[in-house]
């Protein structure tokens, strides 16, 4: 979409940069789609371009990952088969989230190559996949603020509402830290759509850390991504599990758009967080006995050479199962 108000671009990563009218540029996959009189009641004068801020994308140490706000979600995708990642494999199984929640987008190469991570986050849409990974991981993400602070949020935490979030007029997402505690946890990942390839309508990710803790994280049904914790020493049953999700989760949480009512959300959110729940109380390596919706097996194709390409498996079902 043309942007006929903008009258300057700034090359800047510096929140005091920022002035009433402006808005930040990472990939633009959104700005440009939504267009100038979406990001407020007064049109977009300039844009801050992070385009040369220089940041690395992706930095992986002992003690976690690091995904730079600019970090494009090819380049995430990328991640699980560098080297720096393939040395950890073995001791972060949640590597195995990274891309189907990627593969969520459903988008083409070209927007692969464009989106951000930091955008994805920032725009805040209930459906946002980097948004359900990083809140799944305990991200936490580093905010920049005009007057030359810092502070930190975790991601479970930045997403207030749909299209909402916390950020105060001019600060900058400028990275998010993924745990190495979370990343060597088991993992579940549950994804159902009301069309084929169509926008997250339920997005669940379990994980089951050293200590026992049991980690449910509700995303795409809910406005905002709602976090479970279930700590080893307490038994989580079918129906302790149903119990949590009323307490957590009232009615008028639960998203309402196109893309599923709210009734289906959360009769579907049950049932996936069921799934979940009896996939990582069941021994490692034993397989689920059955995963709804959609399902993507560990490879996949780069998405530098072209869009990614859903494949069958006989672990998919329909949705019709499930609706």
């Amino acid at each position: 979409m043309d942007m006929n108000t903008i009258e300057a671009v700034v090359r800047t990563e510096d929140p005091a940069e920022w002035r009433d009218g402006d808005a930040w540029l990472a990939g633009g996959t959104v700005l440009f789609s939504y267009g100038s009189l979406a990001f407020g009641k007064e049109p977009l004068r300039r844009l801050l371009d992070l385009g040369s801020a220089g940041w690395p994308a992706v930095t992986v140490t002992d003690a976690g990952i690091e995904l730079a706000a600019t970090c494009t979600v090819a380049e995430l995708y990328a991640l699980p088969g560098s080297a720096a990642a393939v040395d950890q494999a073995a001791a972060w199984p949640a590597l195995d989230l990274i891309r189907p929640c990627c593969d969520s987008f459903v988008a083409s190469f070209k927007v692969w190559n464009m989106s951000t991570v930091g955008g994805n986050l920032c725009t805040a849409l209930p459906a946002g996949p980097m948004t359900s990974l990083c809140a799944a991981l305990d991200g936490v993400a580093t905010v920049l603020g005009a007057d030359g602070a810092s502070r930190t949020v975790p991601v479970a935490e930045f997403v207030t509402g749909d299209g909402r979030n916390c950020l105060a007029p001019g600060e900058l997402l400028r990275k998010v830290h993924l745990p190495a505690s979370a990343l060597a946890a088991r993992v579940a990942f549950r994804r159902l759509s009301l069309s084929n390839l169509g926008r997250s309508g339920v997005l669940l990710l379990g994980r089951l850390d050293d200590d026992g803790t049991l980690v449910l994280t509700v995303t795409a049904a809910t406005k905002r991504p709602v976090q479970l914790r279930f700590p080893a020493t307490a038994a989580v049953s079918a129906a302790s599990l149903v119990d949590a999700l009323d307490a957590a989760i009232p009615a008028e949480l639960y998203h309402d758009d196109i893309h599923g009512l709210p009734a289906w959300r959360k009769d579907m959110t049950y049932r996936l967080a069921e799934e979940i729940r009896a996939e990582l109380a069941a021994p490692a390596g034993v397989p689920p006995v059955r995963v709804s919706g959609d399902f993507w097996p560990p490879q996949r194709k780069s998405p530098q050479h072209g869009s990614p390409q859903q494949t069958s498996s006989p672990q998919a079902s329909s949705l019709q199962e499930g609706a």
